[in-house]
């Protein structure tokens, strides 16, 4: 069995992060492979994510695939960036309608969840992975926080110079979106509860309005 941390250490960010831009056959391979790695958590969860089976079902060679992923805790964590790239497009596409930023981001986040919640064993591999993930997968977790930020950002409005308190507010709903989902996989909390927790979160949205401050001093 792949052990989560296995190679981490030895492609650290600093060695990923100054590795030339992947050509269009380096993409398409990427894809298979990631892929390959969504289809087996589908019908296993974290457990049925092997590196050679990987490897055999993209149909490339097992050294590649370590090339590209060190580990299985690599690999699903770009799973999670990928899935959630793809979400983005789709939101993009068609967006949420509520008539707040707070209502606009936790429709969209309960969006994601239905999506993750239509496939419980592969939400669950990329969750552990995440929980699992040491500083060697720095890279693929900033990734998965930037992609977040970014369809959350879209939701509030499309900013694209958000405040400091305002990325902060981004950051705290963030973690309960992942807090709410890992809690949910493991059946301690229910759907209700998630949408009651993601809603009360996104809150935080209107306490961070630019000028909010001003105007609270108004009516006072």
């Amino acid at each position: 069995m792949d052990h989560p941390g296995q190679a981490a250490e030895a492609s650290g960010p600093a060695h990923r992060s100054s590795a030339p831009p992947l050509t269009e056959r380096q993409r398409e391979r990427r894809r298979r492979i990631l892929h390959a790695t969504a289809q087996l958590a589908c019908r296993g969860g974290f457990e049925a994510v092997q590196m050679r089976e990987v490897a055999e079902s993209s149909q490339v060679a097992l050294g590649t695939l370590y090339r590209y992923f060190p580990s299985k805790v690599h690999l699903l964590v770009a799973t999670m960036h990928d899935q959630l790239e793809r979400l983005h497009g789709t939101l993009r596409k068609s967006p949420p309608t509520g008539e707040t930023a707070a209502d606009r981001v936790a429709q969209t986040l309960m969006r994601a969840f239905g999506a993750l919640q239509r496939e419980p064993r592969l939400a669950e591999a990329m969750a552990r992975a995440l929980t699992f993930a040491d500083r060697g997968v720095s890279p693929e977790v900033d990734q998965v926080s930037r992609q977040t930020t970014a369809i959350i950002l879209d939701a509030m409005g499309g900013l694209e110079t958000p405040t400091p308190e305002q990325l902060s507010a981004v950051r705290v709903i963030e973690h309960t979106w992942l807090s709410t989902l890992i809690t949910w996989l493991a059946g301690r909390t229910s759907l209700t509860q998630v949408r009651v927790d993601i809603e009360t979160v996104c809150r935080l949205i209107a306490l961070t309005e630019p000028g909010r401050e001003a105007k609270t001093a108004t009516h006072r």
